[in-house]
């Protein structure tokens, strides 16, 4: 079985497949990667499932040192890789694939034809940080199996890349996590629409549990709500009035009132924001939300 060693493991590198679903009665979120989009491109790009275990690299990238050869993929944002983004690319046997510093938005993805074997716990390889569920961020020295998840050739349309390294363009409008567009969520109607009117930006504090976001202060209703179960994507207002976007380890109740939820085909740019980014709301309708996913999904498709 080939094997990947990490040489350097970058800031905040973790094992991530799309999550592991149906445990939010027992207080658990899916967690998955945050840019579940790139992830998934970047596994249909080496002939993997869009399920399969990949890395996800928030910030600052590795050094992954490949023992055969191997055929890899980077999507999300650029980390000044040796290799082109939005492509599949060969890994000649004892060849390093280096990640730099992040020169766009906050997360890079690497998908291996086969995936990441690691043992699945409640059914998903993703690491849940806020917990340890699944493990831990990679350090120096670890060595990641590859497994079996292939299920299909490279497409057609990417061989080439895999001999020239030809980058594919990302979809239009990837990188613009300056504006979340939402549809109107269950207390909508507790507020006057001061969240559309203002700019914020992302506090140092944020996690993958959690954006916490800076700027005006929205006034918090009277009175208390019961708790309620809580999606990913809730837009919450706390009684200090400054936004909370509920991200992929959020916890799965709460009792903060949510004015709006961050649409489907958006969470993309929800896992590129990054500390001190500005960001706006902006509400769509639901035809409109539906659309915009519809167009997401097709892009995919074309891979």
């Amino acid at each position: 079985m080939s094997r990947i060693r990490v040489l350097t493991p970058g800031f905040q590198t973790t094992v991530q497949d799309l999550g592991r679903f149906g445990f939010a009665h027992l207080g658990v979120s899916a967690s998955g990667a945050a840019d579940a989009f790139a992830l998934r491109a970047a596994n249909r790009l080496v002939g993997n499932a869009e399920t399969a275990a990949g890395l996800e690299m928030t910030l600052t990238g590795g050094e992954f040192e490949f023992e055969s050869e191997a055929v890899v993929a980077l999507a999300g944002s650029d980390f000044g890789a040796n290799a082109p983004m939005w492509a599949p690319v060969r890994m000649a046997a004892g060849s390093v694939l280096r990640c730099g510093a992040t020169r766009d938005g906050a997360r890079c993805y690497l998908a291996v034809r086969g995936g990441i074997a690691v043992p699945r716990t409640m059914g998903s390889a993703s690491v849940h940080l806020t917990t340890g569920v699944g493990g831990s961020a990679l350090r120096r020295g670890d060595v990641l199996e590859v497994g079996a998840a292939a299920e299909r050739d490279v497409p057609p349309s990417r061989q080439a890349a895999t001999q020239n390294a030809a980058a594919t363009q990302s979809p239009a409008g990837y990188l613009r996590p300056e504006v979340l567009r939402v549809t109107a969520g269950p207390q909508a109607d507790w507020f006057s629409g001061e969240l559309y009117r203002g700019e914020y930006r992302v506090a140092e504090e944020s996690n993958r549990m959690g954006l916490r976001l800076v700027g005006p202060a929205i006034p918090s209703p009277p009175g208390h709500m019961l708790t309620e179960g809580t999606p990913l994507g809730a837009v919450q207002i706390p009684p200090g009035g400054q936004p909370i976007v509920l991200f992929v380890e959020h916890q799965t109740t709460g009792g903060y009132p949510k004015p709006a939820n961050v649409i489907s085909a958006d969470f993309r740019r929800l896992g590129q924001l990054r500390p001190r980014d500005a960001v706006r709301f902006e509400l769509v309708t639901l035809d409109r939300a539906l659309a915009l996913l519809r167009e997401q999904e097709q892009w995919l498709d074309s891979l």
